[in-house]
């Protein structure tokens, strides 16, 4: 008796078909891996927090540094959008100068409420100067005693 000889299987056909998800899957795994990586200028998009000079933190938002300020805690996060946050401590009766000095056109602070003492949001359409690289700025004050305020300084790109 004679053996029947085997076929061809349709493997060669199926096998292209699936590997080429395979392959687009993997681009993608290592795109992203790529994407957060920290680039040539040391830059992390991967959403981590990092600390940077105040100074540049205020400047982002068309802010200076008061006189007479602590300022201290300043970070930068970078993903689709870039956030600079610092925490200032200054005397508690300069806070409203402050803010009439750096954002003249701005409407006045907001009183009680859930935002603390004093809350301020800033736009280029309600105030923010064009210097400002951020198209939004946060002020949340909370008076920590008789003397001193502490300001939560948030600006943002959207």
């Amino acid at each position: 008796m004679v053996a029947a000889e085997r076929g061809r299987t349709r493997w060669g056909l199926v096998l292209p078909f699936l590997a080429v998800p395979v392959v687009v899957l993997g681009f993608l795994v290592i795109g992203m891996f790529m994407w957060a990586w920290p680039d040539e200028n040391g830059d992390d998009r991967s959403g981590a927090a990092a600390t940077v000079p105040c100074a540049e933190a205020l400047a982002f938002g068309g802010a200076g540094r008061p006189g007479g300020a602590e300022v201290r805690d300043c970070t930068v996060q970078h993903g689709i959008d870039t956030a600079y946050a610092a925490v200032l401590r200054m005397p508690r009766g300069d806070v409203r100068d402050w803010l009439r000095a750096t954002y003249p056109d701005a409407p006045e602070p907001r009183t009680g409420g859930s935002c603390g003492a004093l809350c301020l949001d800033v736009t280029h359409e309600e105030g923010l100067p064009g210097t400002a690289e951020a198209h939004v700025v946060q002020l949340r004050v909370e008076y920590e005693n008789a003397e001193t305020a502490r300001v939560r300084f948030s600006a943002f790109t959207m």
